[in-house]
């Protein structure tokens, strides 16, 4: 029995159970090792129709979209028509955000890396019509610099949003347009879909939700996120397969599976460069491309990035060296914990790979003097307030605000202990996992800068 004869069977045997497990709906996966690709569904699209999940289903993959963001720009950057180093607006110039020095500064290169230093989560709804994400970016003139551009990571949307309207402004058409003529059709693919309008076309799974913690998951009420950010990864729905065949195109460099050059060889390569390290947290990689999230941990050169919507996690990893690439996309539930499974044994099996353990808060956590931690950090969407009380006992509280307030979103306090260095931990889980929280920038005997976990939140005053 071939290697993937026996993940696919592997898949047969386990991936029902484990749906049980995680308390996730649908899921379906698939694997290419060297351009031969199994793939499997397992589950049902929503939990009130009872529809089955095939291997034709779609599925949202979230902001794994921005890979194929980035690929739009890269090929315009291969075409001479975007230079990575130049200010945006060079070919975008009514880019506007609060800080105009900022907004003349930062390059296409730092908007693909996450390093163009304004606040990312912005998500403002600007109808659904063509021109929406233009009319989207037009709406961030007030938005802030949490740092100068290139100072360090912070993940960000809204950046990726600019690079779609720069993509549409280059290219004279809608951002779902350049994706069908310059990545859907050449790549070939037959079950993609940007947006319900498409979607629904096909066999389209359905998110789950908690409307509260320790409610059953039920079907989500809405679909999508708003069009505006459709470059961001509102929108963008496929079959496990088809995310493969852009993957395929990657690895080998470039080049489509009948032959067609979507990207250059060396460009393909240049976007799996390390452009930035990321803060030691344990649940992102450890440095960003060009579009590709990094993995360190896994000592084999893995690239690859996660997507979440309403109700639906996707993951994509890629292993070059191996010329493999696996991604699995869930509707609800545990996605972390059914990832960690499925992704986990097929990178094994097929690469020798262990996937980097999850952070967890040590068994007997060091004292830690929080001074440097305490304060206020905030966004738009959230204030985080660190404290730490006689006990020694550490406590961050996140207050909605904003847009987050409006949509439900609740106040939580969660305590934290010692994990490494700058950053502490949860010491309870949330949404399977424990999340760390790095304390960057400032003098080492001052006050952080940035609270940071993945977004660089600013220290405000208190």
């Amino acid at each position: 029995m071939s290697k993937l004869n026996e993940i696919h069977a592997w898949w047969e045997q386990r991936l029902p159970e484990l749906l049980a497990r995680y308390d996730v709906p649908g899921a379906a996966v698939a694997v290419d090792l060297r351009g031969e690709v199994a793939d499997f569904g397992a589950g049902v699209l929503s939990l009130s129709t009872g529809v089955l999940v095939n291997t034709d289903t779609l599925f949202q993959i979230g902001s794994i979209t921005k890979l194929w963001t980035a690929t739009l720009v890269m090929q315009l950057v291969d075409e001479g028509l975007v230079d990575l180093d130049a200010p945006v607006r060079s070919r975008l110039p009514e880019f506007r955000i609060a800080d105009e020095s900022a907004a003349a500064a930062i390059t296409v290169r730092q908007l693909l890396s996450h390093t163009a230093g304004f606040e990312g989560d912005i998500f403002t709804d600007t109808g659904k019509d063509d021109d929406c994400v233009e009319k989207y970016v037009a709406t961030l003139g007030d938005t802030p610099q949490l740092f100068s551009p290139g100072q360090l990571f912070s993940y960000n949307n809204a950046g990726y949003c600019v690079l779609g309207r720069l993509v549409e402004a280059v290219r004279g058409k809608s951002y779902g347009a350049c994706l069908h003529d310059h990545l859907f059709g050449p790549l070939g693919l037959t079950h993609a879909a940007c947006g319900p309008d498409e979607a629904i076309l096909y066999r389209a799974a359905v998110g789950h939700i908690q409307p509260t913690p320790g409610d059953a998951f039920q079907p989500a009420p809405i679909w999508s996120l708003a069009p505006s950010n459709a470059p961001a990864g509102s929108m963008l729905a496929m079959r496990p397969r088809d995310l493969l065949a852009f993957a395929r195109m990657h690895l080998d460099g470039g080049t489509a599976a009948d032959g067609t050059t979507v990207l250059s060889e060396a460009t393909a390569k240049l976007m799996r460069e390390r452009q930035v390290e990321v803060p030691r947290l344990g649940v992102l990689g450890d440095a960003w491309g060009l579009g590709w999230e990094i993995f360190d941990g896994t000592g084999t050169g893995m690239v690859g990035h996660d997507g979440t919507t309403i109700g639906q996690a996707a993951f994509l990893r890629l292993v070059p060296e191996h010329g493999l690439s696996v991604t699995l996309l869930t509707n609800g539930g545990n996605p972390i914990g059914l990832y960690r499974e499925v992704v986990g044994h097929v990178l094994r099996e097929l690469a020798s790979v262990d996937l980097p353990p999850m952070p967890t808060p040590p068994a007997d956590p060091r004292p830690v003097d929080a001074g440097r931690y305490t304060g206020v950090y905030g966004s738009s969407l959230f204030a985080n307030t660190v404290t730490q009380d006689d006990d020694g006992r550490i406590w961050v509280t996140c207050v909605p605000k904003g847009l987050a307030a409006e949509m439900g979103a609740e106040t939580t306090t969660s305590e934290l202990v010692a994990f490494e260095g700058d950053t502490l931990i949860a010491k309870e889980p949330e949404h399977g996992f424990h999340q760390p929280y790095a304390f960057v920038g400032g003098a080492p005997d001052g006050p952080a800068q940035f609270l940071h976990t993945g977004r660089a939140d600013r220290r405000t005053a208190e």
